[in-house]
């Protein structure tokens, strides 16, 4: 299938835009179908796209822990967890395009994910403790109480989508919404459930403070530590209302099922 061809295709079998943020339905998704479109033309399988995202993400947190922050090393840790994230969003398209899909497949985008995040933060601690002229020591608990938060989150919403009951919509780690049968693995078809509601604009624009391509940004600003420690709280402490958020409403959603 020529690369036009593949694009054309992998527009028509979207993920539908509910429950996701401005920057991955207008930025990360069409970027991600490119990388799928490249990847099916020379060949890469799901799975190896994957350790590609994974490449590129964990460059960054190596490059992040152990180069003292300059706007170079900005710039790069940026490009590299941006491309990551293209390459993450990138391997359930190229399984649709494919028509492949695997529990194991999920396992290994699942894992490398929780892998990211976790050593993101680590590497946040590390920078901080070798390089950055904290205010206080206690500081040194900022990427503690972020990692916590973030992998609350992900994990949270992934496991409210495995305990709902079949043919609820499924939440995707970037908040995106997909009815599937249950238990289906990446990459699976979506259910028929009906026509869905267009997608709030207002929803959308809410959740971008903790969307991981908006985290991403803030490293744009490691060329000045009080810029980057400053931005760096505030979204730990807007993902720490968020969490509150999450874990009500997944709570709510989980009690009200009734059992069978």
């Amino acid at each position: 299938m020529p690369f036009g061809a593949a694009l054309r295709e992998l527009r028509g079998a979207q993920k539908t835009a509910k429950g996701v943020s401005l920057y991955s339905r207008h930025v990360n998704r069409p970027a991600g179908r490119l990388v799928a479109a490249a990847a099916y033309r020379i060949g890469l399988s799901p799975n190896q796209v994957t350790l590609v995202s994974a490449a590129f993400s964990f460059t960054a947190v190596a490059a992040l822990a152990f180069t003292r922050p300059s706007w170079p090393l900005a710039a790069t840790v940026y490009v590299a967890l941006a491309a990551g994230f293209a390459f993450d969003s990138a391997d359930g398209q190229l399984a649709r395009l494919r028509r492949e899909s695997s529990a194991a497949g999920e396992w290994l985008d699942h894992v490398v994910d929780c892998a990211k995040i976790t050593a993101l933060h680590a590497a946040v601690l590390i920078s901080f403790y070798r390089f950055f002229d904290l205010p206080g020591r206690g500081w040194l608990l900022l990427p503690l109480g972020f990692q916590l938060a973030a992998v609350l989150i992900f994990f949270g919403g992934l496991l409210t989508d495995k305990l709902k009951p079949k043919g609820t919509p499924r939440v995707e780690p970037e908040g995106a919404a997909k009815v599937v049968p249950e238990g289906a693995p990446k990459g699976a078809p979506e259910g028929a459930a009906g026509p869905l509601p267009a997608p709030s604009r207002i929803r959308a624009l809410a959740l971008l403070p903790v969307d991981y391509g908006a985290f991403c940004a803030v490293f744009l600003l490691l060329g000045s530590e009080r810029a980057f420690l400053g931005a760096y709280a505030l979204l730990f402490a807007v993902h720490a209302v968020f969490l509150v958020a999450f874990l009500a409403k997944w709570f709510r959603e989980l009690a009200a099922i009734r059992p069978v």
